[in-house]
């Protein structure tokens, strides 16, 4: 197990051509790569045909966090370029975020429709504590969110290189999106269409939870040990009616690696509500999800060692090596997975 706890051996090669920059149109005609651990079995297929592997007295978990328009773009009062980068709130008045552009303790940010933000705070990990005022008036994060969505940007991850645009609003946002909250979307569930989660929701008993994905998801593993890596921590809530679930013996399908974080974080600490900063890797397997879909994510992260954990850290590089041999799409816009 000893080379499970390097990070270099979670690495891949991905040619810049497989990284998906946009989404698949119907969003079901993605590709479906379908692993059955228990007859070590392959299925290539696509989305639409999701329905067809799933076992029956299967429940379903998603994530109804919605993405917020996080990014935003002001300036010093000095008049220098800063970008602003919303995590999530800390308590009803502070903020973290992160920010491009020099600033101290103690700077206003400017932004439009009279939003300021004032740095109150450093962390050592580079992300900034702020507060924030609208038209002289200190806000909540409700109201914040409200400001956001009339001057903000969607938070396309860094890896697609491009700005966002207007069909972003709707392809980086899943069907049920619905508590405010997520700095990056859910993206197992993109794949769904109105149809195909109707037919889901006919087949399969289906509970909705909320983990507000934050910027860390994106952290890459930077030490040498995986179980030495800081993970970062996000908002999550569980429903009494989901909790039930996660108590009985049912089988339970995860859609995506939030919903898994954090049914494996409640398995734990019997928690329905707070900060989850669970660790999934070979070394911390699942105790509670059954299956899990997802997509295909980025070499030496801490997804790419979720997903070893259920299938270990050599299967899961086969898998993807196949993957990129059928010419799968990668990452948040990219094709997805079902391990069985």
């Amino acid at each position: 197990m000893q080379k499970e706890l390097l990070t270099k051996n979670y690495d891949y090669e991905l040619p810049s051509k497989f990284i998906a920059t946009t989404p698949v149109h119907p969003r079901d005609h993605a590709k479906l790569l379908v692993y059955d651990r228990k007859n070590d079995k392959i299925t290539h297929t696509t989305f639409k045909h999701l329905l067809e592997f799933l076992p029956e007295g299967c429940d379903v978990f998603l994530n109804d966090t919605r993405v917020i328009k996080a990014r935003i773009f002001g300036h010093k009062k000095s008049g220098g370029k800063v970008e602003l980068l919303f995590n999530k709130p800390l308590d009803a008045h502070h903020y973290l975020v992160l920010i491009r552009g020099r600033v101290k303790i103690g700077t206003q940010l400017f932004f439009d429709d009279a939003l300021t933000a004032t740095v109150t705070n450093f962390n050592k990990d580079g992300s900034r504590i702020v507060t924030f005022t609208h038209q002289g008036k200190e806000i909540r994060f409700e109201e914040l969110v409200l400001v956001l969505d009339k001057i903000g940007h969607i938070p396309l991850p860094p890896y697609m290189q491009r700005e966002d645009n207007k069909e972003d609003e709707t392809d980086y946002q899943t069907l049920f999106a619905k508590n405010a909250g997520a700095v990056a979307a859910p993206t197992a569930s993109l794949h769904f269409t109105e149809e195909l989660f109707s037919a889901l929701k006919k087949r399969h008993p289906t509970h909705k939870i909320t983990l507000h994905v934050g910027a860390g998801t994106f952290k890459p593993v930077e030490v040498e040990k995986i179980l030495d890596h800081p993970m970062h921590s996000e908002y999550f809530h569980i429903s009494s009616e989901a909790a039930k679930v996660l108590e009985s013996n049912k089988p339970i399908l995860a859609i995506g690696t939030t919903v898994t974080r954090t049914v494996e974080y409640y398995v734990r600490t019997h928690k329905t509500h707070g900060e989850c900063d669970l660790f999934l890797n070979p070394h911390n397997p699942p105790q509670r999800v059954t299956h899990l879909l997802t997509n295909f994510h980025l070499p030496k992260s801490t997804l790419i060692m979720l997903v070893s954990s259920f299938i270990g850290r050599e299967k899961t590089l086969q898998l993807y090596q196949e993957a990129i041999e059928k010419k799968y799409r990668f990452f948040s816009y990219g094709d997805a997975m079902l391990i069985l």
